[in-house]
């Protein structure tokens, strides 16, 4: 099997590091592919990077499908561009901020989320409502860490995310999704301090792609999904 992981920004640390996590938990003979985009922002806080990252995003999946890939999985926690993926691939999309919904709420009644920057949030609650999520949803924190200071080790943003876990607990939240491709490396240590299921959307997306290429099950075609007549125009220029 083979699973696409595509980062949607340009920064290449980034990259290697989701797809050492997806590595991590694919299981035995499943192939991961490392892809990003290769133009865009590098990195994706906000609506406007996000619609500058769709191009490249669409680019890499193509690419990735012409390799032979079984299986998308979209990096980044908002989603960026799943339905225009979704459309042109011929193989299941799965986007990471979907993956960790479905996931956090097979394990806990109630969920908050922790993101980056404060403009990303409203993105997440919309993505949240329109899956069906909202009422199982208690607060989505914004920690104000920019993306790329992820991963730097000197800027607290683990203590500043674990901080914002214990807020979520104090307003009900049974569970946490982490709202950021870039805290895949937290996931763990946050659930072992704080006692509650802390989901990493990059390795709960692995999971479910697995499944659906197991089950030999594809995107349907039929209505917002349905294969568009302009594939042409992502060719490389």
């Amino acid at each position: 099997m083979r699973i696409a992981i595509i980062n949607p920004n340009t920064t290449t640390a980034m990259t290697v590091r989701i797809a050492d996590a997806a590595r991590a938990v694919a299981s035995p003979g499943t192939d991961i592919l490392e892809r990003q985009s290769l133009e865009g922002p590098d990195a994706i806080e906000g609506p406007f990077d996000g619609a500058l990252a769709v191009p490249g995003l669409l680019k890499a999946i193509t690419a990735a499908e012409a390799e032979g890939a079984e299986a998308h999985v979209i990096a980044c926690f908002d989603d960026t561009g799943l339905d225009a993926a979704r459309a042109i691939a011929t193989r299941p999309v799965i986007g990471i901020g979907e993956a960790s919904f479905h996931a956090v709420t097979l394990l806990a009644h109630s969920f908050c989320v922790v993101t980056t920057l404060t403009r990303s949030a409203p993105i997440i609650e919309d993505n949240i409502l329109r899956y069906g999520f909202a009422g199982r949803c208690r607060r989505v924190f914004a920690s104000d860490i920019p993306v790329l200071a992820l991963e730097d080790a000197e800027s607290g943003a683990f203590d500043t995310i674990s901080a914002f876990v214990e807020k979520g607990i104090a307003a009900g939240a049974e569970g946490v999704a982490l709202g950021c491709a870039g805290m895949t490396g937290f996931a763990k240590e946050l659930q072992a301090r704080h006692g509650i299921p802390v989901v990493d959307g990059v390795t709960a997306a692995v999971g479910l792609a697995e499944m659906l290429v197991r089950c030999g099950l594809s995107t349907s075609r039929g209505g917002i999904w349905a294969s568009p007549s302009r594939t042409h125009l992502l060719a490389a220029e």
